[in-house]
């Protein structure tokens, strides 16, 4: 389908929903579905019809310029138009990317020590300051969920909720193994040290998303293990919910009610069955999918944190900053989060039938 006729169909589906949306007996949810859809689309059309106008005024300027005592105004307008015209193209092909559902959801931020032992754990716990300052930055909201703390300090495991706008959309490409190059408190002779952090970001699922069924689930109880919880009790208040068909499992104990920790497991377990339909079908897609930025491998190393050399490495997109302490204060981080984003939509305008 050409340009034109993609925005001819969408000029064709705002004017339906408006008129949708003006029949009497309207149901509440389908009022919102619909209102929802004419605000995505408004700004969209405000823009074609903006790059419309503008092809009109310079085929009129084309006319003007045959004209010797309107050719120099003409020409002064057609320099405007040259550049205004392929960067209101942008913008529409921009908007005619198909949008990932998911990007306006909250997040579940999972982070775990891989290789290197304590190290590793110490890191877990640098990464969740980055993502902590990221999100104060963003205005969000971020509440731990669970967390396992290590010995000596770090953590093992720490499980948080990020709420917000847009949350997702800017933190889905931080999904991946996170390497850190730094000479450990621990190292006597000064020798540099490489560990791994893996960082999963899953997409808040809502009950509209994932339905549970009672006979697919079993919840047991049981008493907060030290280190593993915020509060140690006598009370069985830790919750243990498996998802049977699956095998999938969530042990939250973070909290002394066993209500408020049953929630929370309810919701992860939500959560990654929500990730684990939406890598089905992601792993579906067309075959190049995997040289995208946004492919979701876990297991692939996408970054590098050099402490001797104040470097971060992103290796999907080539992208070297030596702004490692401000990255990891959260306030550098938008720079590679915006240079990944950018990246993802050019490969997808690359692609895009227009």
């Amino acid at each position: 389908m050409s340009l034109v006729d993609k925005l001819q169909t969408i000029k064709r589906r705002h004017e339906e929903l408006a008129q949708l949306m003006g029949e009497p007996g309207l149901g509440g949810t389908e009022m919102v579905k619909l209102s929802k859809e004419y605000a995505d689309l408004s700004p969209v059309v405000d823009t074609v019809n903006a790059y419309e106008a503008a092809l009109a005024e310079k085929e009129d300027l084309a006319e003007m310029m045959s004209d010797p005592e309107m050719k120099a105004m003409a020409e002064v307008d057609m320099v405007r138009l040259n550049k205004e015209i392929p960067d209101l193209e942008d913008q529409i092909k921009l908007a005619l990317i198909p949008k990932d559902s998911a990007d306006e959801k909250n997040a579940i931020l999972e982070i775990r020590a891989g290789t290197g032992g304590d190290e590793a754990a110490l890191f877990v716990a640098d990464l969740f300051g980055m993502y902590k300052g990221y999100a104060s930055k963003q205005g969000w909201k971020l509440e731990v969920v669970e967390a396992s703390a290590s010995d000596i300090g770090g953590y093992k495991e720490i499980i948080a909720e990020v709420t917000g706008a847009s949350v997702f959309s800017r933190l889905k490409f931080e999904s991946g193994v996170h390497r850190v190059q730094r000479v450990p408190k621990t190292e006597t002779q000064g020798r540099v040290h490489t560990s791994a952090v893996t960082v999963a970001v899953l997409p808040e699922a809502e009950d509209v998303d994932i339905i549970l069924n009672d006979k697919d689930l079993r919840i047991d109880t049981f008493r907060s293990q030290g280190a593993g919880g915020q509060h140690v009790n006598t009370t069985d208040s830790a919750v243990r919910v498996t998802h049977i068909p699956t095998g999938l499992a969530v042990a939250i104990q973070e909290n002394k009610s066993q209500h408020k920790n049953k929630a929370r497991a309810m919701s992860l377990l939500k959560s990654r069955l929500y990730d684990m339909q939406r890598q089905e079908l992601d792993d579906a897609r067309a075959a190049d999918r995997k040289d995208q930025v946004g492919s979701g491998d876990r297991s692939e190393r996408i970054r590098t944190y050099n402490y001797p050399q104040s470097r971060v490495s992103d290796h999907r997109i080539n992208l070297t900053s030596h702004n490692l302490d401000g990255i990891l204060t959260g306030d550098g981080l938008d720079e590679v989060v915006e240079a990944l984003i950018a990246d993802d939509q050019a490969a997808k305008l690359a692609s895009l039938d227009v």
